[in-house]
């Protein structure tokens, strides 16, 4: 039996790999470990340039911390975990057009002209904006103490077909 998803897309690619590429760096910290980009890229099944990418975005925001050397990596303190909401990194990649945005992702849907979603979704882009601003990166961690073989769509794909 196949599985049937519809899916909006509602961020960008880069903010899904942001997303998805932050978790990864906090339930390593969590463990007090750094990870280098190229176990980050693995991690979460992105290609290493584009990931190189999103983690210079990441270490630039002051969201993660990039540490030189032999013994070095990326990495979050601890103290942020808790700080860190997901609403930041999806603001840091696609800005606040998530929460306004057409759900069909027309550019010429608002309120005078609206798509035949548009007041229907209204509600799904607040309750994703209530969602990102109150989660943070140890609720994540803390809840997936033991596998985050879902941050890899190629898990999830192999999961999804057994």
């Amino acid at each position: 039996m196949k599985n049937y998803y519809l899916c909006f897309d509602m961020f960008s690619k880069s903010c899904e790999y942001g997303l998805r590429a932050i978790i990864y760096i906090a339930r390593q910290s969590y463990t007090n470990q750094k990870v280098g980009m190229s176990d980050v890229a693995d991690a979460i099944d992105s290609p290493k340039a584009f990931t190189s990418k999103i983690l210079r975005q990441l270490t630039k925001s002051g969201l993660v911390k990039s540490v030189k050397g032999p013994y070095g990596g990326f990495e979050i303190e601890h103290d942020k975990l808790a700080e860190i909401k997901l609403s930041q990194v999806v603001e840091l990649f696609d800005g606040e057009d998530v929460y306004v945005g057409c759900g069909l992702g027309l550019s010429k849907c608002d309120y005078k002209h609206p798509c035949p979603l548009h007041h229907k979704f209204i509600q799904i882009r607040k309750d994703l904006q209530q969602m990102l601003e109150n989660t943070n990166l140890l609720e994540l961690v803390e809840s997936s103490k033991e596998n985050l073989s879902w941050l890899n769509r190629k898990a999830i794909s192999s999961m999804s077909t057994e």
